[in-house]
């Protein structure tokens, strides 16, 4: 009889006991209504598809289609498909940067652009510096890579911007790159030229590189276009984007990494991308070959698309701007944004499971997010008449919160 060894016996990397394995007290709660069949309004997914915002099916179905007999017979190429990088290249120059289509590599999102970014910079122990308030998924990836993570701080009082005091007195020996999200996810902050020229200065004087993720590059408010981080003298940026929120295709998989800088360092990043993305070759053949036609039928679209979200973020702005106990920065760009408690002191998960609990409405508190103070962190991308509804419906949980509190101290 073959010898079987104790499940308690199975060995395992540390990974497998890394990450949590229990919900926090929010999503348990909002898991129990779901069981019961409740009704939730969701305001922190940021699926915009789930808000009727979907790219037209004919251009889709035909960019598609005519991709097809390309793809029919398997060719890869390890930076992805020449005219694919052609397009996107394209993209680029119609907004004023030069990105050759030889600097640009493919990947399938824009999270597998930051694992192939972190690991091309950074070994064992090695740090790469994020923005606070962060998004979780760069702890995630920083655990995959076995690599440090280190933050600056976006200021609120300052309409979130970077700190660059700050910023370079997180830099070590052991830095190896500054992540720069702009517009920012989740406080809505676009970086002006000069802050990047800034962050550049620094870059440049410590020797490291700038990870920039544009992925809502395409809505920026009130500026005629965004400034990069790819247009400074930084010695070299890898700009990050994709379809998911540009074009509203996150189905597709479809991103990629833009290397530019001192060419000496440009070459060498490419020749490590390449073999990176050689080993896996993941992205979808149709879907490369799509991309001219998708790129080429998205102008109507985006114009439809940005005034969307464009009225979103005037609603959110005018119903929270003078709400009680709420205090909102208006977003400069993206989707979302980090709205502020200034009531009585109160515990800020506690706040966000009453919320979902007594209006259905589904958000995020700010520690998710590293984001000092209390805040309801929450997309304000929805079908008009559903935001409207969750906006007065939270507009009159902060201010019934505030009177129960203030009876629940008197003597």
């Amino acid at each position: 009889m073959p010898f079987k060894q104790a499940p308690s016996l199975m060995f395992f990397s540390p990974l497998a006991d890394a990450f949590p394995r229990a919900l926090n007290r929010l999503y348990r709660t909002c898991n129990a209504l779901k069981q019961d069949g409740e009704p939730l309004i969701d305001l922190i997914s940021g699926n915009v598809n789930s808000a009727g915002i979907v790219f037209p099916e004919p251009v889709l179905r035909d960019a598609i289609l005519e991709a097809l007999p390309a793809a029919k017979i398997y060719r890869p190429d390890s930076f992805g498909q020449p005219t694919a990088r052609q397009a996107i290249s394209d993209y680029y120059r119609q907004a004023g940067l030069a990105l050759p289509p030889e600097q640009i590599v493919l990947s399938p999102g824009t999270s597998l652009s930051y694992l192939y970014c972190f690991k091309l910079l950074a070994e064992s122990g090695d740090e790469i510096v994020c923005p606070r308030p962060s998004y979780p998924l760069f702890d995630t990836i920083a655990q995959l890579c076995n690599i440090r993570l280190a933050s600056y701080l976006l200021r609120e009082h300052r309409n979130w911007e970077i700190d660059l005091d700050y910023l370079e007195s997180q830099l070590t020996n052991r830095t190896r790159a500054i992540v720069l999200i702009s517009p920012h996810n989740p406080t809505g902050a676009v970086a002006s030229e000069c802050q990047l020229q800034g962050v550049a200065e620094i870059a440049t004087r410590h020797g490291v590189a700038l990870i920039a993720d544009e992925v809502f590059s395409e809505f920026v408010f009130g500026l005629d276009r965004l400034p990069r981080p790819a247009q400074t003298q930084a010695p070299l940026v890898f700009t990050l984007n994709g379809f998911s929120k540009m074009l509203a295709l996150p189905g597709l998989k479809l991103g990629w990494i833009g290397v530019s800088g001192e060419p000496a360092l440009v070459r060498k990043a490419l020749r490590t991308l390449e073999m990176m993305s050689d080993t896996f070759l993941p992205v979808n053949e149709v879907v490369q070959f799509a991309v001219p036609a998708l790129l080429g039928g998205a102008p109507s679209f985006l114009i439809r698309y940005r005034r969307k979200v464009a009225e979103c973020r005037e609603l959110a702005v005018s119903a929270l701007s003078h709400a009680r106990n709420l205090s909102l920065v208006p977003p400069a760009g993206g989707f979302y944004a980090p709205v502020r408690w200034t009531g009585s002191d109160l515990d800020e998960e506690q706040l966000l499971v009453d919320l979902l609990q007594e209006c259905r409405i589904l958000a995020h508190p700010g520690y998710f997010y590293e984001m000092p103070g209390t805040h309801f962190v929450m997309t304000f991308v929805d079908e008009l008449d559903r935001l409207a509804r969750a906006l007065d419906a939270l507009v009159a949980f902060a201010g019934a919160r505030e009177s129960t509190a203030a009876l629940s101290q008197e003597p």
